[in-house]
């Protein structure tokens, strides 16, 4: 159990290196289908919808691989379905991929302790492909919908009802909180709240003039930048900085920045993921600077969207991305602060545990 829990780096590496070609993948293909569909909004129908199905079904699967090869590289094969299905389900109840995290691990573990049960010798080739895939698969999965999924319900419930709580009096501090939730858990039960509480205030009309008040533009064009700080941070760090960042993560970074201009925070995810500890707070400091600072300065946002695509229709378009580009320098800056140089074999960790995989099917 230590054992697994020392390597605990070297797993999250091996569930970010699988991970990342669904990220860039889907995100990309995300990003080009609402770019060229000349709103800031997903396409609903025609060809590009049918991209951004493709683009949103590789998002979809980011989660569900992070936690499959977390386990994996935990205890090998048999924990590839209970990390898969836990991921799929962490998916389902909103926990985004810090339950896919927690999801990868827990199947892990708990793989690692069927293993260690000790049955006739008739019944050992039975272990690895049907008893230790199904139990650990009910036993990861009973975890996630009965212990982790109900607080995550009453959380998100929680966290509307102080958001409504906390009204519009000052704009400024709601912006920090806003930018700070949206930027923890980038598509999260947290991240959620936050632009849902946005969209709701964009869907509220003034009585007298009909169009939206300035105080809801106000908080969308908040919400919008940070939603796109962390991307953008991220690959602005791994070009200004690439010797604190892996080979797949300064390619990463590269497809971050594109998805960053386009509203897609998922982009952050492959780095928040390797380096959780760093990466989440220099998001969240720069995404809740990033937001103050277009409703200081006076930013109005009325697409239910983020990124520098909604610059077009925002009030004061200059402010907007101005906001975009300070929030983004600071997330930049503090992660660059706060990681360490990369290890020169760091990267060839990856290959190792696909050379590793590669042999076990061959031996199979």
């Amino acid at each position: 159990m230590l054992a697994l829990l020392k390597e605990t780096r070297k797993n999250l590496m091996t569930g970010v290196s699988y991970m990342i070609p669904f990220v860039v993948a889907g995100g990309i293909l995300l990003a080009v289908s609402v770019l060229f569909s000349g709103s800031a909004s997903v396409p609903e129908e025609g060809f590009l919808a049918d991209i951004a199905n493709i683009g949103e079904t590789g998002l979809g699967l980011m989660v569900p691989i992070l936690s499959g090869y977390i386990a994996f590289s935990m205890v090998d094969r048999p924990g590839l379905a209970p990390g898969i299905i836990g991921g799929m389900i962490a998916n389902t109840i909103g926990a985004g991929f810090i339950g896919g995290i927690f999801s990868g691990l827990l199947a892990g573990i708990v793989v690692f302790y069927l293993k260690k049960i000790k049955i006739p010798s008739s019944f050992r080739s039975l272990m690895p492909i049907f008893i230790i895939p199904l139990a650990g698969t009910f036993i990861v999965g009973g975890l996630m919908h009965w212990v982790i999924g109900r607080p995550i319900v009453h959380l998100m419930t929680a966290l509307t009802n102080w958001l409504q709580a906390m009204g519009t009096g000052n704009l400024v501090i709601l912006g920090l909180v806003l930018g700070a939730m949206i930027a923890s858990d980038m598509g999260g039960p947290i991240n959620k709240v936050a632009f849902g509480f946005g969209s709701a205030m964009v869907g509220t009309v003034d009585p007298l003039t009909g169009l939206p008040s300035e105080t809801a533009l106000a908080i969308m064009a908040g919400i919008a930048v940070a939603i796109c700080v962390p991307p953008l941070g991220m690959g602005l760090a791994s070009l200004f900085a690439p010797q604190k960042f892996t080979s797949e993560e300064k390619n990463s970074g590269k497809a971050a920045l594109i998805m960053g201009l386009v509203g897609i925070s998922e982009g952050a995810i492959p780095f928040a993921a390797a380096d959780p500890l760093r990466c989440i707070p220099a998001n969240i400091v720069g995404s809740a600077i990033g937001s103050a600072a277009a409703i200081w300065f006076g930013a109005g946002n009325p697409a239910p969207w983020g990124g520098w695509i909604v610059a077009p229709v925002a009030n004061n378009p200059f402010v907007y991305l101005l906001a975009t580009v300070i929030g983004a320098s600071i997330t930049a800056f503090t992660v660059v602060l706060l990681k360490k140089p990369v290890v020169a074999a760091e990267p060839q960790q990856s290959d190792e545990a696909e050379d590793a995989f590669e042999l076990e099917f061959e031996v199979m």
